[in-house]
């Protein structure tokens, strides 16, 4: 089995700038994994590992048969290795090298009654990874991510979502693009906006569906407020007029599923 000790090694070098850059990302088609769940749930998502990378000190890589049945390349490392690679203060002492997969709408494969999340021009990767669990959670169709302002690998992402980067099928694309898609497919999108709203509780969400959210400091663009089969509203009862964009997300979804009977 290889080993590696040294931070200043050109391969550790390229994996740093996969942590640290996104155009590093873009060129190489590549991306870290951290932690065994995420890598686990990645193997199950289809990913392609090219390389796992271990510290022994930290992790026993006898313990994972999922991981040694990969038939990935093998790379035993330093803990100081490990140390310069790891984004997380966590000590689980594994790292996968990945290749991306394409995220565009024609790559998405919907059942006939699909229930989708589109979040539009969300920047923080903290509330995308955050709507990415509660997608999991509600186990949505698709995920469709319009005027993507982050990179869909940046690690905070990766890490935020728990690994479910990889249980989601997820698209990104323009809003006009978005609009179109859903146009052409047939399923109604409700729009979550302040202005000429209805309550979120009195749609049907039965029918093919698709739940709309944007920032919560400029909310959406008028596309998707002008075009929407209907504008929607979470009632709200204190002073506040927004909430956090991830529990608006899962507010909808979770009403739209108690509407098809968890199904």
């Amino acid at each position: 089995m290889k080993q590696i000790t040294s931070a200043q090694n050109p391969f550790i070098k390229s994996l740093v700038l996969l942590q640290e850059k996104a155009k590093a990302r873009k060129q190489s088609g590549t991306f870290l994994i951290e932690g065994i769940r995420e890598i686990e749930l990645a193997i199950k998502g289809n990913y392609e590992l090219e390389t796992i990378l271990f510290c022994p000190e930290l992790t026993n890589l006898s313990n994972n048969l999922t991981i040694q049945k990969s038939n990935n390349p093998i790379i035993e490392i330093s803990k100081e290795v490990y140390q310069k690679l790891a984004y997380r203060d966590t000590t689980e002492g594994i790292i996968a090298v990945a290749k991306t997969k394409s995220h565009q709408l024609s790559d998405l494969q919907l059942p006939e009654n699909p229930l989708i999340l589109v979040m539009e021009s969300i920047e923080k990767p903290g509330n995308i990874g955050a709507m990415l669990r509660t997608c999991d959670a509600a186990k949505v169709d698709a995920v469709i991510i319009a005027n993507p302002k982050t990179d869909l690998y940046n690690p905070n992402m990766v890490r935020s979502s728990v690994g479910c980067l990889f249980t989601n099928q997820i698209a990104t694309a323009s809003t006009e693009e978005t609009i179109d898609f859903l146009q052409q497919n047939n399923i109604n999108f409700y729009s979550a906006t302040l202005q000429n709203s209805t309550s979120y509780h009195t749609q049907n969400f039965t029918k093919p569906t698709a739940l709309v959210v944007g920032t919560e400091a400029t909310g959406l663009t008028l596309a998707w407020r002008e075009k929407a089969t209907q504008n929607i509203i979470i009632p709200m009862q204190g002073e506040i007029d927004s909430m956090n964009v991830s529990v608006a997300a899962a507010i909808l979804l979770f009403e739209a599923k108690r509407q098809r009977d968890f199904e």
